[in-house]
């Protein structure tokens, strides 16, 4: 499972984190963000999340055939193998003796939400994470929300209120069950569409990016200490 980690070139311990990219895989956008993340004290580790089914260093384009095969790939594989995936790169990081985060975008945000079950995370910041309300992820039906329950750490989940994939009454599921199961965590809607965090495109907003970036970076600090 190929692998790209960042990290503050600098002396010390700095607390991990697993994230989990959108569809189209390690594209540049995504190494971009993982990199800003980094510089802020975290080594961050970027697995491909096609390894099983795609050649290595795989990456798909920005148009219709990049999503169509990227979601293909995603139905290929199943939820056990991705939990499987999960945590190899967990051991991975939690190998290094400093406290250990998740984190993802669009389907790498449903990712990173099956890594919170993990008791070795201690927090988790998901980006417009796809799936959780419907339970669409792989090859068969996740059951990531009904799972909620044994999330024992803070989420921080950020959406945008114009994202198709997870409409008004799918984040109200989505909430409903973090209430019912008495997650802790922080939940921040901006005015913007799915993926608004992908530094290309006509979907990126730099403000809403900026914003929901600062957020995430203050819940990490806290959380990973």
């Amino acid at each position: 499972m190929r692998t790209f980690v960042t990290a503050p070139q600098a002396e010390g311990t700095w607390p991990g984190i697993v994230f989990y990219t959108d569809i189209f895989q390690l594209t540049d956008a995504s190494l971009r963000w993982a990199v800003r993340l980094a510089a802020y004290g975290f080594l961050v580790a970027v697995p491909e999340i096609y390894h099983r089914v795609e050649p290595p260093d795989t990456v798909l384009a920005f148009d219709d055939e990049g999503k169509a095969r990227g979601q293909a790939d995603v139905e290929a594989i199943t939820t056990a193998e991705f939990d499987e995936d999960i945590d190899a790169a967990l051991t991975w990081l939690a190998a290094r003796g400093a406290p250990v985060g998740a984190s993802g975008h669009c389907t790498g945000g449903h990712l990173g939400f099956r890594a919170a079950f993990d008791a070795r995370v201690d927090g988790t910041a998901l980006w417009y994470p796809t799936g959780l309300h419907n339970g669409k992820l792989g090859k068969d039906e996740s059951d990531a929300l009904a799972r909620t329950g044994e999330i024992g750490q803070e989420l921080l989940l950020i959406f945008g209120t114009r994202d198709p994939h997870t409409p008004p009454p799918g984040r109200t599921t989505v909430k409903a069950a973090l209430d019912a199961a008495g997650t802790r965590y922080q939940w921040h809607e901006y005015d913007a569409e799915h993926a608004f965090g992908r530094d290309i495109g006509p979907r990126f907003d730099p403000e809403a990016t900026d914003r929901a970036f600062a957020e995430t970076v203050a819940f990490f600090r806290r959380v990973l200490r």
